[in-house]
This record gives C-alpha cells, structure tokens and sequence, in this order.
C-alpha cells in the first residue's frame, strides 16, 4: 500500500487515449523462454524478428504486432531466431510507454509546496510528481507492476514506473552493459525510419548513469504525428525474493513541452529506492 499523508481521492475514470489498456484479449508483456523467467508463457500471437549489427553486437528486435514503442522486447547479444538454437546473452523486457488500466486505486501523497511525494512501501520506491496529478495502480500480474501519474486534465503526458522480474544472473545494471551502449541499444531497437516507408523514427538525446540509475533520454515520431519525448530513469533492487527492473518513464509532445517538460524532468530525476 502506498502511505497515506493527505487524502486525495482519484476519479474513476479511463486514462487518457494516447495510453494502451491491460486485456486479456490481447498479448501482455512477455519475456520469450529464457533463464529470466521461465515461468512467463509464450505470446499467443507470432512473434515477428529482425536482425541488425551495431558495431560489435547483434541486435535482434521482435515486436507482437503492436507499436513497438509500447512493447518490445530486446536481446542483448547474439540471439538467433531459429528454433534449437541457444541464446547466448540474457533477454529482457522493457517499457517505455503509460497504460489505462481498468481500476484505479485510491491512494494519497505527502504535500509540498509544488509537487507530492508518492511512497510506495510495498515495491520500495517514491517519487515527486506534481501536485493535481492523478496516480493510477494496475493490478498486479505475477512479474510485472505499473504505477501511472497524470495530468487531470486531458494530455498526452504521463510519468509512469513499470517493474518487472529478473533473474538471479542480473544484480546491478551493468549487468546490462554501460549506460551509453545500452542506451544505444535500446534507442537503435525502437527506430524504423529506416523502413520503406519509414516507421518510427527513434533519436538519443542523452544518457548517464547517477545516484545507482541509468538515466535515458530519446524522442520518438511517427510519421505526421508530434515528436514524443521521453525520459527514462532505471535502476535493479533485490526484494527478499528476486532482483527486479523498475522503468521510470516520463512523457510529453512537443506542444506541451512549456507546460509539462520541467515537471516531468523533475518528477524523473526524483525517483528514489526506500
């Protein structure tokens, strides 16, 4: 349960529609069969792969016929598709995008001046987001957990942590590699404005590893559409059990840069382990 300061109700209401809802109808977040987590099924839909070299490494990204942006999976390393064949580095699975989810929890926030401080006493985590924002909680699903925050108003911003399981290989996060490679990794593997016609077009603004997290920045666009920009802080904490990946993720367009970019920088940068 998250602490309760200054009761704050949250409306019943959906997410805003630039967000993907949880269904059962549809493939969740899936680790494929690997020493991560065995225990994680199959997709249900095929998986469809592609391979690219990035100087040393081969990257192979596979996508389950959704946008890429909202959930992929990513191998590091030499991971060839064929069946029989072993994987040779870890795979992991990462989320860089807010959902709706199909109840919201109450909860309340401890006040300052300008922003809240959200504690989460089960997952071991709190963070700053701005005052008026909305929190909603998914239920949880076996390995993963998701925590949004949202403007009240109607917007294409959010702050979202998403944390999923990981195996007892991976301790710290250069067990991923540095942040620089990594982050290349992970922006190389969402871009496809190499594509005829061109998909999405994905660019590294930044990154640095700070207070024992990865901290990402990159864009997004599709074509016709606003520039999406995120910001991505990642840390791994052991909870008694198993090591877990939270996924900090902040989001705004170009259109409410002004408005929403500073608050969502700072709502990032304010995520702390309890």
């Amino acid at each position: 349960m998250a602490c309760i300061s200054s009761l704050n109700s949250l409306s019943q209401r959906p997410f805003n529609p630039n967000f993907s809802s949880f269904s059962s109808s549809k493939p969740s977040l899936y680790i494929l069969k690997s020493k991560l987590n065995t225990n994680i099924p199959a997709p249900s839909t095929p998986l469809s792969c592609s391979r690219r070299r990035n100087q040393h490494q081969h990257v192979l990204c596979c996508n389950n016929n959704y946008k890429q942006e909202e959930e992929l999976l990513f191998c590091l390393g030499e991971v060839p598709c064929g069946a029989g064949t072993k994987r040779r580095e870890a795979l992991f699975n990462m989320v860089f995008s807010a959902f709706t989810f199909p109840s919201i929890a109450s909860t309340a926030l401890a006040a300052t001046e300008d922003s809240r401080v959200y504690t989460d006493d089960a997952n071991k985590f709190k963070i700053s987001i701005p005052q008026g924002w909305q929190v909603g909680a998914g239920e949880p699903s076996g390995y993963k957990s998701v925590t949004a925050f949202y403007p009240e108003e109607a917007s294409n911003s959010s702050v979202s942590v998403v944390i999923t399981g990981l195996g007892p290989d991976f301790t710290r996060l250069e067990s991923f590699g540095k942040v620089d490679a990594f982050a290349e990794t992970l922006v190389g593997g969402l871009d496809r404005s190499w594509q005829r016609p061109p998909g999405v077009a994905a660019k590294l603004i930044d990154s640095k590893a700070a207070n024992g997290l990865y901290y990402i920045e990159y864009t997004l666009q599709n074509p016709g559409e606003s520039r999406r920009h995120l910001l991505s802080a990642l840390g791994v904490a052991f909870n008694g059990w198993y090591n877990r990946l939270y996924t900090v993720t902040g989001q705004f367009v170009d259109e409410e840069s002004e408005k929403f970019g500073t608050e969502i920088r700072k709502a990032v940068s304010s995520f702390r382990f309890i």
